[in-house]
């Protein structure tokens, strides 16, 4: 039943003032946002009563004004909850009556006028810190039942003054000293890691979906350029779309201090952003705002939102770290629609995600030449299109385009982390530019210390070069920022297998394939891994599995060749060779993994023959050679050690 309200309320040690929407705490005032004090206001002329969400929002925001509604109403009771101290778990004040609305539940009294005490409002400051005032800061208010009058001479003003300064100096120097460590004592530990969850589509147009993922990609990497923080890359954080897990169990999972998380509207040509900063250990929401942005000028936008996090998480930027957030040049709506559909069939890492994600990055690219993020991405596609072990394009037929495209994307922009990966990637699997490479990849890291990518690969270079421990730490450090990721896990456990540390690399397979029974790569390793131990029943039954998964890959089908022939099964392995060649008529096939039959086979000639084959095809699988368990038959052969040196890798 509502009330007619009283010019001030009272409830604990708080104080309202119902006609200014004003909040006071033990006589000083609390700084709060329009919204909470607002809602705090509705909810107390209704008190006892159940007040909807849709009247809420009616009352706070006018009809037309464009705001996601429900992001922007939990953020405003969030902040009234915190100003509080109150929990929407154990609630003393407001309780929430799920999807329904909140009711305020503790015991209201009016306060007549002539017993308000209020603290100057120059005193104002954020009510986290309410508990540092010591009680000599505090305000005196001199009781109005003196029964003698005061009569004061100079030395008892002389005396009150030096009084007064040193009380006041006493106070300003707790203060000082105490709100250092406020940032630290009141949020919990220091953050230095974080993850952005999957931010939500609030458009109406579903087939949107590409556009908010992609503006989670995007904050993900601006974050990442930070030094300071362990920001968990985009691939682990999608697995949480939808999920109906905790704040707390995701930061738990992936062993982060803090969590953002919010939602993303389209309309036309403007697209707003709300983002809020959740701390896991205290529960507390750090920061939440809204902006608004035309679509041209959404990758300032960004830079805007990365900025205030780190202001917020209080992370001193180094000068390149500002530069290289501010670092954001306006695309057109068209080019960075192409380019977000291009990030997102690239995501899929599939053949024909890797062929569609070529088109719309070479359209982004046409209509915004000098947009080096679009470039780059091309570049990766023919990377990977082109290797032996995910494409059927032969590597010279695309090892030009990748390069060309990876060197206009540092042409555009030298900054950007992701063209210097990706023209790394070209040095490395095609050129065969060791010192190139391997400067590439570290220059990656150093521009974004947070790119799981650039270690991913940087690793993979260590591993051709021999240099096995400092490969496997590479990995770890991209698995540490992607844990969820499969490409990540399948990675760790081929780098364990080429280690020879084949328990370990048996164990991180199996998990890979719990993520997914259906990729073919880390069940064909799994194969491999089982047949160096001995073990050619469950080696041939894994490898068949994969190729059939990857309907006849001509790895798949080299690995279950060269496992058929150590099992002694030389017919098994002639048919596979058969296969091979009649597969090579309308794909192609390294011959690299025809020499990896011949191989476990011990025909060491024709294996060589092939290995030379594949050397003049520059096909990418060769540049492990100095590694690979599946040649370790032939590394005493003077032909096979002629040919490593040919491949002139650095001794580890």
């Amino acid at each position: 039943m509502k009330t007619e309200p009283s010019k001030l309320v009272r409830f604990g040690v708080f104080e309202v003032d119902l006609q200014t929407s004003e909040l006071w705490k033990q006589g000083r005032r609390v700084r709060l946002r329009e919204q909470p004090c607002r809602i705090l206001s509705i909810l107390l002329e209704e008190r006892g009563a159940v007040v909807t969400r849709e009247e809420l929002t009616k009352r706070l925001w006018s009809e037309g004004t464009f705001v996601d509604f429900d992001h922007s109403l939990n953020t405003a009771v969030m902040r009234l909850r915190e100003a509080l101290g109150d929990s929407s778990d154990h609630p003393r004040f407001i309780e929430t009556l799920p999807r329904h609305g909140y009711r305020f539940i503790a015991q209201v009294e009016e306060v007549p006028p002539v017993d308000a005490r209020r603290a100057d409002s120059g005193n104002d400051r954020p009510p986290e810190n309410d508990s540092l005032v010591t009680a000599s800061a505090e305000r005196v208010v001199p009781s109005s039942k003196t029964n003698s009058p005061l009569r004061f001479t100079k030395r008892t003003l002389l005396i009150a003054g030096l009084f007064t300064f040193a009380t006041a100096l006493f106070a300003f120097v707790t203060l000082h000293f105490v709100r250092a460590g406020a940032a630290v004592n009141l949020r919990g530990a220091p953050i230095k890691s974080l993850v952005v969850l999957p931010f939500e589509n609030l458009s109406e147009d579903k087939d949107q979906q590409y556009f908010t993922d992609g503006m989670t990609d995007e904050l993900t990497a601006h974050l990442a350029k930070i030094h300071q923080l362990r920001v968990i890359s985009r691939t682990s954080a999608m697995g949480y779309k939808g999920t109906h897990k905790t704040l707390s169990e995701i930061a738990s999972d992936l062993h982060v201090d803090a969590v953002i998380e919010g939602t993303v509207l389209r309309s036309g040509n403007r697209v707003r952003i709300t983002a809020e900063l959740v701390q896991v250990s205290t529960d507390r929401h750090l920061w939440a705002e809204t902006y608004e942005s035309p679509i041209d000028d959404v990758l300032a936008l960004q830079s805007r939102v990365a900025t205030a996090i780190a202001n917020e998480i209080r992370v001193n930027l180094t000068p390149e770290e500002q530069r290289l957030l501010a670092n954001s040049k306006p695309v057109s709506a068209e080019a960075y629609e192409d380019y977000l559909k291009g990030r997102y069939y690239w995501n899929k890492r599939s053949e024909e995600g890797l062929r569609k994600a070529i088109e719309y990055f070479q359209a982004a690219t046409e209509k915004e030449p000098r947009y080096a993020l679009a470039f780059a991405g091309l570049a990766d596609c023919y990377s990977i299109i082109g290797s032996a072990i995910i494409g059927d394009v032969p590597s010279q037929e695309v090892a030009s385009k990748a390069r060309n495209a990876a060197l206009k994307a540092l042409e555009l922009d030298p900054s950007l982390a992701e063209a210097q990966t990706s023209l790394a990637t070209v040095r490395f699997n095609y050129d065969w530019d060791w010192n190139a490479a391997s400067t590439g990849f570290q220059r990656s890291i150093e521009l974004n210390p947070g790119y799981a990518t650039a270690y991913q690969r940087y690793s993979l270079y260590l591993m051709a070069m021999g240099r096995i421990q400092e490969s496997l730490l590479q990995m770890n450090r991209a698995r540490d920022l992607d844990p969820l990721s499969i490409s990540t896990n399948f990675s760790l456990g081929w780098r364990l297998y080429m280690a020879r540390q084949y328990d370990q690399a048996i164990e991180q397979l199996r998990n890979t394939l719990e993520m997914d029974p259906d990729f073919a790569l880390p069940r064909a390793v799994l194969g491999q891994a089982y047949e160096h131990q001995g073990v050619h029943a469950q080696a041939i039954s894994e490898l068949q599995k994969a190729v059939s998964i990857s309907h006849g890959s001509p790895a798949m089908l080299g690995a279950l060749g060269h496992a058929f022939a150590t099992a002694g099964n030389k017919p098994e392995a002639k048919k596979i060779l058969v296969q091979m060649n009649e597969s090579s008529k309308t794909r192609y096939v390294s011959p690299f993994y025809v020499a990896m039959v011949y191989a476990g086979l011990h025909e060491d000639d024709n294996a060589l023959a092939w290995l030379e084959k594949a050397y003049n095809d520059r096909s990418n699988a060769v540049i492990f050679l100095k590694v690979d368990p599946a040649f370790d038959g032939m590394r005493s052969n003077a032909r096979f050690q002629a040919l490593l040196t040919r491949l002139a890798q650095p001794t580890p």
